[in-house]
């Protein structure tokens, strides 16, 4: 299950229903698509509903505000995720979080954002989408007060430290894992401490249209990833940790059916 999807990008403007045809080709059981702004987030519930007659239970969303766009929020933000988040369909508060490694927002109207979106999360009982660059000490300091007042949180795209690793897994966060790990060159630091990550709080991704993992053989002719690939991510954990392929394919979408209220669809 590919919990991490950008759906909504132009890239996919062209073949999208080709994309999600493939994803379920591949073996995939379900897409959780990213919403990053209120806007985002309106058309990626737009497109859980517009495939539910071709794609039954097989795409659902998220709604939040991404730190890129913590500027341009506009007042009433909150009460449109929360509208967004009656939606059966929309099953995540995010992506949100703090990204100081490029300051696309400043990042004390970052910190205001996000907080708010946390706070949101707890209210309505929904898990956490989280993102994070650059800021773990700021970012971990918003989200501790609420460790036991959310249902779960998901640090997504994860690639930070083994000393954050451990701190979020042991503040029984979920960890995502993209096709970073597939590069030997930018992820190796990655690569050093996947195996350190308990299979109950393991969740793989693509976060298509970015992170095309470099394992696939014989390599694409276009540089945009897309769900299908996902099992390029599965095949790399079971090569680094000796895993076997089956139990990660299994635990990660339990945990997936968990976190984020998914209906079982495997035994």
């Amino acid at each position: 299950m590919d919990v991490g999807v950008n759906l909504t990008n132009k890239r996919f403007d062209k073949d999208r229903e080709a994309v999600i045809a493939r994803a379920q080709s591949a073996a995939l059981s379900g897409l959780l698509i990213t919403g990053t702004s209120v806007v985002e987030s309106q058309k990626a519930l737009a497109l859980c509903q517009q495939y539910q007659t071709d794609f039954p239970n097989f795409l659902y969303s998220t709604a939040g505000v991404h730190p890129h766009d913590a500027d341009h929020v506009s007042v009433d933000y909150i009460a449109q995720l929360k509208q967004l988040a009656m939606h059966t369909q929309v099953k995540a508060i995010g992506e949100c979080g703090l990204d100081f490694n490029r300051n696309f927002s400043t990042p004390a109207q970052q910190k205001i954002v996000f907080s708010e979106q946390v706070a949101l999360a707890a209210e309505l009982q929904m898990p956490l989408f989280l993102h994070q660059r650059d800021a773990f000490v700021p970012w971990f300091n918003i989200l501790s007060p609420y460790l036991d007042k959310v249902p779960a949180m998901v640090a997504h795209c994860f690639t930070g430290s083994k000393n954050e690793l451990m701190q979020c897994i042991n503040a029984d966060m979920y960890i995502g894992i993209t096709g970073w790990l597939c590069d030997e060159r930018r992820g190796q630091a990655l690569r050093d401490i996947v195996s350190l990550i308990p299979l109950n709080r393991l969740l793989i991704e693509t976060d298509a249209p970015y992170l095309t993992p470099r394992t696939i053989r014989p390599k694409p002719k276009s540089s945009r990833n897309e769900p299908s690939y996902l099992p390029y991510i599965l095949k790399e954990i079971t090569s680094i940790t000796g895993l076997d392929q089956e139990e990660i394919a299994w635990q990660t979408s339990r945990n997936a059916e968990k976190v984020f209220n998914f209906p079982t669809k495997r035994n």
